[in-house]
C-alpha cells in the first residue's frame, strides 16, 4: 500500500528531484509540506517559516545543479525542506537533538549546506564571496543567496548589495539574490498584481529597505537616486529601482508558491550573467491554517498534535528568566520615566510584549540591527535617558565594537539584559551565550552581574539600572530552580558576594545558576560555597578571605573557562601574591553541539555529579586537605 509520502520517499537527493517531470512538482510540494508538519510536530523546531518555503526550495534544487551551484540560506530557519530533499529525510526525527541533525545549515553535515548560517543577514556576503571565488578559479557555477525580508533590515545585507554592484577587474559577479518576502503573510492571498503592489509598497519591508539604502548610499552619488526613489515610490509600477541602483537586475515580485512561475523564472535567471535580484512573495505557515493565522506562535513550537495545534499545559510551567525580565521591565518603567527599552527584532523572545503594549512610546524595535541597537542606546543615554537593551548574549557579539567605542569609552549608563547566556540547547553553538563574561570582562567601565535564580535576576536588573555606567546582567534560557520572585525593586550591595554554605577545606565560588549544582556537590564534600553574583567587579575581599582560610578554590560558571570569571579569580590571587590550588570549571574550549541542555551540562561535567567528580579528582591527592579536614 502506498504511503502518504510515496513520491517524496523516492527523492534522496536533488539529482533525483531534477529527473521528475515538472507536472509532478505540485504533488511533491504537498507531500513535502505534510511531511514537514508531521516531522516538526514530533520533534519541535521552526515551523512557520519552513512551511512557507516548500515550493521555493523545490524550485531552486530543480533548476540549479546543486551542490555544484551554491545555495546559501540566510539564518537557516527555513531550511528544513532543503534538508529533507538533500538526503536527510530519514534523520528528521533527530532534529536539534544530541547526536542528531542541526536545525541550521552546517557545512560538516552535508555538501548541500554550502555555508553555515544561523545569525541573520550573512547570506549575500557569503554567496558573493563564492561567486568571486568561482571567477578567480575559472569555474562555471552559480551562487544563490536566499534571504528573508526581516534579514534585509540589517546593514550587513546592504553592505553586501553595495559591494556586489561595484565594478571589478574580474567582471560582474554571477550572483542571484532571492528575497523571500513574507511581510504580508497574514493578509489575504496575493490577488491582482496592481492591488498587491499597492500593499507591497506600503509594507514594512520597503520602509526598512529605503532606510537601509539611505545609510549605505548617503555619501555616494547614488544617494540622490535613493532620495528620488523614496519620493516617487507610490507612482512606480514595479519596486525595482533601489536594487537596480545597486547594480542588480530586478525581477518580481512573483508568487513564491506558484511552481509554474518559479521554475521558468529561475531557469531564465540561471542562464543570465551578472548580479540578479528575484523578489518572491510567500506566506509563513502556508498549508497549515493554524500557523497561517498565528505564524509567531508557530515559529518555533515544541512537540504538538497537528490536528489540535499548540495547547497550553494544564499546569502552568515555572516562570522563566525571560518572563522575570519582562515583568521587571514594566515595573521599573512605572517607577522611573527615564527607562526606555530596545530590542533588535526579538520582542517575543526577550519577553517584551507587555512592555511594548503598555509603554509604546518608550519601546524601540530596531530590526535585525545589533550594531545600531547598541549605538542607539548610547545616544539615548547621552540625553539623560536610561536605556535597557534586551539582547541575546550571542547577538551582542555583533555589536561588540559599538559596545566598546560608543558605550564603554563614554561610560554611558546602558543596561545590557543578556538573555540566553550559557548553553541554549537545541539551537546549538551558533546561539549559545558562552563568551559574554570573557568578552565583557576585559572592557573598562563595563560590569557583569550573574544572578543565580529568578529572584536574584530581578534584583540584579534593579542593581544594574541604578548604576551610572554600562552594566550587563546575564541569565539563561528557560526557568531556574523556581525561586519565588519578590515584587520589590531592591538592588544588591554593589560588588558584594554572599556566603551560601560554610564548609571546610575547599571553597566553591559559583557564578550564576550553576550555584545550585555546586551547592549539591559541596554538601557531599563539606565545602564552602559562595554566590559570587558579580563577575566584575569581583568581591576581591571575600575571594582573598576564602583563599587564606581554605586549601583550594574551585570556580564554577556556565561560560567559557578561557578568560571567564574563574580567570578573574586567578588574576585577583596573583595580584595579591597568594598561592592557592585552583580548579576552574566551565565550558571547554570547543563549540558545544545542540541537544538537551541538561545532558549537555552533564557532558561538560557541570551538573552536581560532574562538579563533585572534578573536585575529587583534582584535590584527592593533596595531603594538605586531610590536615585541614581533621
Amino acid at each position: 500500500m502506498p504511503t502518504p509520502f510515496a513520491l517524496l520517499e523516492t527523492i534522496d537527493d536533488p539529482a533525483t528531484l531534477r529527473r521528475l517531470p515538472r507536472s509532478d512538482l505540485p504533488r511533491l510540494a504537498q507531500q513535502l509540506r505534510d511531511y514537514l508538519l508531521h516531522s516538526v510536530s514530533q520533534t519541535g523546531g521552526h515551523l512557520s517559516s519552513n512551511l512557507g518555503t516548500v515550493e521555493l526550495t523545490i524550485a531552486l534544487h530543480y533548476v540549479f545543479n546543486t551542490p555544484h551551484d551554491r545555495l546559501v540560506w540566510d539564518v537557516g530557519h527555513q531550511t528544513y525542506p532543503h534538508k529533507i530533499l538533500t538526503g536527510r529525510r530519514e534523520r528528521m526525527g533527530t532534529l536539534r537533538q544530541l547526536g542528531g541533525i542541526s536545525g541550521f545549515p552546517r557545512r560538516n553535515e552535508s555538501p548541500y549546506d554550502t555555508f553555515g548560517t544561523a545569525h541573520s543577514s550573512t547570506s549575500i556576503s557569503a554567496a558573493l564571496g563564492m561567486a568571486r571565488a568561482a571567477q578567480l578559479k575559472g569555474e562555471e557555477r552559480k551562487a544563490v543567496a536566499i534571504i528573508g525580508d526581516g534579514a534585509m533590515t540589517a546593514g550587513m545585507a546592504f553592505e553586501a548589495l553595495n559591494n556586489a554592484g561595484v565594478a571589478h577587474a574580474g567582471g560582474n559577479a554571477d550572483l542571484l539574490v532571492v528575497l523571500n518576502d513574507n511581510d504580508m503573510s497574514i493578509s489575504p492571498p496575493v490577488g491582482a498584481l496592481n492591488r498587491y503592489l499597492a500593499r507591497l509598497l506600503s509594507g514594512q519591508f520597503y520602509a526598512a529597505a529605503r532606510e537601509g539604502a539611505k545609510a549605505v548610499l548617503k555619501h555616494t552619488p547614488l544617494f540622490e537616486l535613493a532620495r528620488r526613489f523614496e519620493e516617487h515610490a507610490k507612482g512606480m509600477v514595479v519596486p525595482s529601482t533601489i536594487f537596480e541602483e545597486f547594480g542588480f537586475q530586478y525581477v518580481g515580485p512573483i508568487d513564491g508558491h506558484d511552481l509554474e512561475s518559479l521554475v521558468p523564472t529561475l531557469e531564465n535567471l540561471r542562464a543570465k550573467r551578472g548580479p540578479h535580484f528575484l523578489h518572491v512573495v510567500t506566506k509563513k505557515g502556508r498549508g497549515y491554517k493554524l500557523a497561517e493565522a498565528d505564524p509567531v506562535n508557530y515559529h518555533g513550537p515544541g512537540k504538538f498534535d497537528p490536528s489540535v495545534g499548540i495547547v497550553k499545559p494544564a499546569t502552568p510551567p515555572k516562570i522563566t528568566f525571560t518572563q522575570v525580565f519582562g515583568q521587571w521591565l514594566c515595573d521599573m518603567a512605572e517607577a522611573d520615566p527615564r527607562l526606555v527599552a530596545i530590542t533588535p527584532a526579538m520582542r517575543e523572545g526577550s519577553g517584551m510584549v507587555e512592555f511594548a503594549q503598555r509603554f509604546p512610546q518608550r519601546y524601540y524595535d530596531v530590526g535585525i540591527a545589533e550594531q545600531h541597537a547598541v549605538t542607539f542606546a548610547a545616544g539615548l543615554a547621552c540625553e539623560g535617558l536610561k536605556p535597557v537593551l534586551a539582547i541575546y548574549s550571542t547577538f551582542l557579539q555583533r555589536g561588540y565594537d559599538q559596545l566598546i567605542h560608543d558605550v564603554a569609552i563614554q561610560n554611558l549608563p546602558v543596561v545590557l539584559a543578556l538573555d540566553r547566556a550559557g548553553l541554549v540547547g537545541a539551537d546549538g553553538a551558533t546561539h549559545a551565550g558562552n563568551y559574554d563574561i570573557a568578552y565583557l570582562r576585559c572592557v573598562p567601565n563595563c560590569s557583569i552581574l550573574t544572578p543565580s535564580d529568578e529572584n536574584e535576576c530581578r534584583q540584579a536588573l534593579s542593581t544594574a539600572f541604578g548604576q551610572s555606567h554600562p552594566v550587563a546582567v546575564r541569565y539563561p534560557r528557560g526557568s531556574g530552580v523556581g525561586a519565588a520572585v519578590e515584587a520589590t525593586l531592591s538592588p544588591w550591595p554593589w560588588g558584594r558576594a554572599v556566603l551560601r554554605r560554610q564548609g571546610k577545606g575547599l571553597a566553591v565560588l559559583a557564578f550564576g545558576t550553576l550555584l545550585h549544582p555546586a551547592l549539591a556537590a559541596a554538601t557531599k564534600l563539606d565545602a564552602t560555597v559562595v554566590d559570587m553574583r558579580f563577575a566584575k567587579p569581583l568581591d576581591e575581599a571575600l575571594v582573598l578571605e576564602m583563599a587564606r582560610t581554605h586549601a583550594g578554590l574551585i570556580t564554577v560558571e556556565e561560560g567559557c573557562v578561557a578568560g571567564g570569571a574563574g580567570s578573574a579569580v586567578g588574576e585577583c590571587l596573583a595580584a595579591a601574591g597568594l598561592a592557592v590550588a585552583l580548579l576552574h570549571l566551565g565550558l571547554p574550549d570547543r563549540f558545544i553541539e545542540h541537544g538537551d541542555p541538561v545532558k549537555l551540562l552533564a557532558a561538560c561535567g557541570l551538573d552536581a555529579v560532574g562538579i563533585e567528580q572534578s573536585i575529587r579528582q583534582r584535590f584527592a591527592i593533596r595531603p594538605s586537605l586531610a590536615a585541614v579536614n581533621a
